[in-house]
């Protein structure tokens, strides 16, 4: 049998099908435990900015966030090439589900940002270069997401679906390099700078730490919404 039309309801050995119990406890718990630490060593660890005052303390939540949904949708992208390769439907269970816990990230992102912007640029809102171009980059998977919605055969869906996954994806280089290539209110690179971190040492732990703990945030929805859909799946050829 082929891949294209493999049993949603054979035996599965894949974290592309199943999530373990076990694992998602101690997942969970490993998350929860990061996550506490991030915000707390947000509030009383790391120095306060003598410019920017107790709104630059929303950057620990606020870069991790843009971080992960850039991995999110980079898994996306592998997922993607996979799904035209192999036209697996794990493939395309994995692209789908890294997309919808992307977005979610992109959205914290899209909060996050107006909040911090308020006190320090006057404004909720500017057409700045990386944040135009991180509005297109939602805009591009909420159309990722709608596709998915309006197709219905299973494979011409995974098939169209990973082609726009692939293209959507090229918009993240122009996130990361817009504050080089056009003025912008951004700040550039703070960590992966020519010249190392430009943080304290506080600073740059706190943001280490939330960076982990936001990943690890990342499996935790994954893993869930591959094993939801994997048995809403099975639901479906059952009925």
């Amino acid at each position: 049998m082929s891949k294209a039309t493999e049993p949603t309801g054979s035996p599965r050995a894949s974290v592309l099908d199943r999530a373990s119990p076990r694992g998602l406890a101690i997942l969970g718990a490993s998350t929860a435990v990061l996550l506490a630490a991030t915000i707390a060593g947000a509030l009383f660890l790391a120095p306060g900015d003598a410019i920017q005052g107790p709104a630059q303390r929303i950057f620990y939540i606020h870069v991790p966030s843009a971080w992960i949904g850039g991995l999110a949708f980079l898994v996306v992208f592998v997922a993607s090439i996979a799904v035209l390769a192999t036209r697996s439907r794990r493939w395309d269970r994995l692209a789908a589900s890294s997309a919808e816990v992307g977005v979610v990230f992109t959205l914290a992102v899209m909060l996050t940002g107006p909040l911090w912007a308020r006190p320090v640029w006057g404004a909720f809102w500017q057409w700045d270069p990386r944040l135009t171009s991180y509005f297109v980059l939602l805009l591009l998977y909420l159309s990722y997401l709608a596709l998915r919605g309006y197709v219905n055969e299973p494979m011409r869906r995974a098939r169209y679906s990973a082609v726009l996954g692939i293209v959507a994806f090229l918009n993240i280089p122009l996130v990361y390099f817009s504050v080089q290539w056009w003025d912008s209110l951004h700040p550039g690179p703070v960590v992966a700078s020519p010249e190392g971190p430009q943080l304290p040492g506080s600073m740059l732990a706190v943001l280490l730490l939330g960076l982990l703990a936001f990943t690890l945030l990342y499996l935790l929805l994954l893993w869930l919404r591959i094993d939801l859909t994997a048995r809403r799946e099975d639901v479906e050829v059952t009925a």
